[in-house]
């Protein structure tokens, strides 16, 4: 499976442990647990914001210490502030995502989109705009790999990148996130989802109706 930080389009720290489980949900996902976000600094993980966790502390992976998250002279390891109160304390959310039960792909349109047309595009080629775990389990599973931005079911603009080249974001492989642009007025390309196909019934095997 693969782990990702999560905050919605209010922007950072605005979830509560009951939101931050529903926003894991809503993206395909649910919130990771200690493990998990464990074996995921272990294989380079570095993330600057604290998230809720399912058993309810809130931790966050550091890989290269720097004076904005919490000093230099740090050492590397997942942070810890324990056990937070659940309704009134707000930060984002660690999601996991283990099963991709379909395919993501960047879907080819002669010019760029707005979120509503992008939503109309997928639709019409019997697929669904993708969800944000449905393309971070994409770029670990299917090592989707597409130096494009395009629109997610969120309303935020993503790609997946598994080789790191300049012109795409740095040198880490990882989902770039352009965060939450303006869903009338920016036009992106789009990722869509679409569901594996249905095992077509098992016919019972038998002897012919006479």
């Amino acid at each position: 499976g693969v782990i990702f930080p999560y905050h919605p389009r209010l922007g950072r720290y605005t979830l509560n442990f009951h939101e931050a489980q529903q926003a894991c949900l809503e993206q395909d996902g649910i919130l990771a647990s200690h493990d998990q976000l464990h074996q995921a600094w272990l294989e380079g993980m570095d993330w600057c914001n604290a998230g809720w966790l399912e058993d309810g502390s809130v931790q966050y992976p550091i890989s290269r210490p720097r004076e904005e998250c919490g000093r230099k002279d740090t050492p590397v390891g997942v942070r810890n502030y324990g056990y937070r109160h659940k309704e009134s304390e707000h930060y984002d959310a660690f999601c996991f995502t283990s099963n991709l039960n379909g395919k993501v792909y960047f879907l080819k349109t002669f010019r760029k989109l707005s979120y509503s047309e992008a939503v109309q595009a997928c639709k019409n080629n019997g697929a669904a705009v993708a969800k944000v775990g449905q393309l971070y389990a994409a770029w670990k599973i299917q090592l989707l790999d597409r130096c494009e931005a395009g629109w997610l079911e969120d309303g935020s603009i993503r790609y997946p990148i598994v080789n790191p080249r300049a012109r795409c974001g740095g040198r880490e492989p990882g989902v770039r996130n352009l965060g939450f642009p303006d869903k009338k007025y920016k036009l992106f390309g789009v990722y869509c989802f679409k569901k594996a196909a249905e095992a077509p019934p098992v016919v019972a095997a038998g002897h012919p109706k006479r």
